[in-house]
C-alpha cells in the first residue's frame, strides 16, 4: 500500500554509522531507522547473539515460560527501578498497553469514564488509541470518530495541567514524552522540573505519572532513560525503538501500584517478548553497558550540537540548535522537507520533523571523527539551501 513517501534508494548492508546501496555508494546514517538502531549496524555481538537465538528458538508462546523474555524484563526492571514488564511488538503498542492500563486503574478505582492528560505537538503512535492521544492533527484526519478519554493540555505547561486537575475528576493519569521526538526534539525549558512538578501533581491526585519513551529511552539522552535525568520514577513508561536494535519489540514498564493492575486475560500479545526478540533487547543493553554508550551518547550528542552551533553562529534562517544527547534538532526559519533528498544525494540520512525541524537520531556508537564529518557535511547543505 502506499503509505510511505520513500527516498529512491535501496540499502543492502551496513556497518557501524555507514550504510552501503545496491550500487555500492557509502552514506553516513545520522538518523539510525528513526532511533532504532542504536548500535548501529552490523554489530559483532548483536549478530551472534541474534544467530544463536535463531538457531534455538524464534518463538514459542506465552502459553509457556521463556527464559530469555524473564532475563531482559530482570535487566530492565533492575536499570529502571520499576517492577513489572509487559512485552510487546512496537511502540504503539506500549503505548496502547500504557492506556489500557491507566483506564483499568480508573475503573478499579469506581471511576465510570477514567481520561488520560495528553499534550500538543505529541506523538504516540497509529493506533486508534494511540493516535487519538497524539497531539497532531495531520495524523488523525480521516480516522474520525477518535478514541475519547483523553485532555489535551500544551506541552511544558504546568499551570494548564493544574487548572484540569482543579476541574476534572475523571482523570487518572498523565502520558508524556519527556522530550518529544515527533514534534520536533522538544525539551523543556526547566526539563527536571517538569517532570518532577508532573510527579507531584499525579502523586496529589491519586493519577499515573505515565512516560512515553520509546525515543527517548535505551541511553538515546544519555541515560538508561530520560527520567533517570531527574530524582523522579514514573509509574508506568513505554519503550521501543532502541531496545531490539532493529528486531521488533515493545515494552510497557510498571513500577508500584501500577504494577499491580493488569491481571490474568486483562492483555496479551501473540508475539510479544518472543525469545528472538528478547535476546536480541537482552544483547542491547549489555553492549550498551560494556561499550559504555550511554556516556557516549551524552558526548558525541553534546559535541554535534556545540559543533552546529559555532558553524550557524552567523547564519541566518537558522533558529536553535537543541539536543538531548544523541536527539538533535535543527530547528530553521522555514519549511525544509526538500533537505532530507538534498542530503540523500551528498549520500547522509537525516529527517525533518515538524515542517521546519531538522531531526538527526544517529546510531549511539558514533565516534568524534564521524561526528565531526556530520556537522562538516550537513553545515555546508543547510547553509546552501538557506541560500537558495
Amino acid at each position: 500500500m502506499n503509505t510511505y513517501s520513500r527516498q529512491p534508494v535501496t540499502f543492502v548492508k551496513g556497518d557501524g554509522v555507514w550504510l552501503y546501496d545496491d550500487k555500492g555508494d557509502k552514506y553516513l546514517d545520522a538518523l539510525a531507522g528513526v532511533a532504532v538502531n542504536g548500535l548501529g549496524h552490523a554489530h559483532p555481538k548483536l549478530v551472534k547473539a541474534i544467530s544463536e537465538q535463531a538457531g534455538k528458538l524464534i518463538h514459542v508462546s506465552n502459553i509457556y515460560n521463556i527464559a530469555e523474555q524473564e532475563a531482559l524484563a530482570d535487566k530492565l526492571c533492575e536499570i529502571s527501578g520499576m517492577d513489572k514488564v509487559f512485552f510487546c511488538n512496537s511502540g504503539c503498542e506500549a503505548n496502547e498497553a500504557s492506556i489500557k492500563l491507566a483506564r483499568l486503574y480508573g475503573h478499579n478505582k469506581g471511576i465510570v469514564n477514567p481520561e488520560i492528560i495528553v499534550m500538543d505537538k505529541s506523538f504516540h503512535g497509529r493506533t486508534m488509541a494511540t493516535l487519538s492521544a497524539t497531539g497532531n492533527r495531520k495524523v488523525q484526519a480521516g480516522f474520525e470518530p477518535l478514541v475519547s478519554g483523553f485532555v489535551r493540555v500544551p506541552y511544558d505547561d504546568i499551570e494548564a495541567v493544574k487548572q484540569v486537575a482543579s476541574r476534572n475528576s475523571n482523570v487518572v493519569a498523565v502520558l508524556v514524552e519527556p522530550v518529544q521526538g515527533e514534534g520536533g526534539i522538544n525539551i523543556p525549558k526547566d526539563a527536571s522540573g517538569y517532570l518532577e512538578t508532573l510527579r507531584e501533581i499525579c502523586d496529589a491526585h491519586g493519577w499515573l505519572l505515565m512516560l512515553d519513551e520509546v525515543q527517548t529511552g535505551i541511553a538515546r539522552t544519555g541515560t538508561w532513560f530520560a527520567f533517570q535525568h531527574t530524582t523522579i520514577k514514573p509509574d508506568v513508561m513505554s519503550l521501543a525503538k532502541g531496545l531490539g536494535s532493529g528486531v521488533p519489540i515493545g515494552a510497557c514498564v510498571a513500577s508500584g501500584k501500577a504494577a499491580e493492575v493488569f491481571t490474568y486475560g486483562k492483555h496479551g500479545s501473540t508475539f510479544g517478548g518472543n525469545p528472538l526478540a528478547t535476546a536480541a533487547g537482552l544483547a542491547t543493553l549489555n553492549i550498551i553497558e560494556e561499550e559504555r554508550l550511554r556516556e557516549n551518547a551524552e558526548k558525541i550528542g553534546n559535541l554535534i550540537r556545540e559543533g552546529f552551533t559555532a558553524d550557524f553562529i552567523d547564519t541566518k534562517g537558522v533558529v536553535v540548535v537543541r539536543n538531548a544527547g544523541m536527539m538533535i534538532g535543527i530547528e530553521l526559519d522555514r519549511p525544509c522537507g526538500d533537505l532530507v533528498s538534498i542530503a540523500l544525494a551528498e549520500k547522509l540520512l537525516i529527517n525533518v520533523t515538524a515542517d521546519k525541524v531538522v531531526r538527526l537520531l544517529p546510531p549511539l556508537v558514533m565516534n568524534e571523527s564521524e561526528a565531526n564529518e556530520l556537522v562538516k557535511r550537513l553545515s555546508v547543505i543547510i547553509k546552501a539551501f538557506l541560500n537558495s
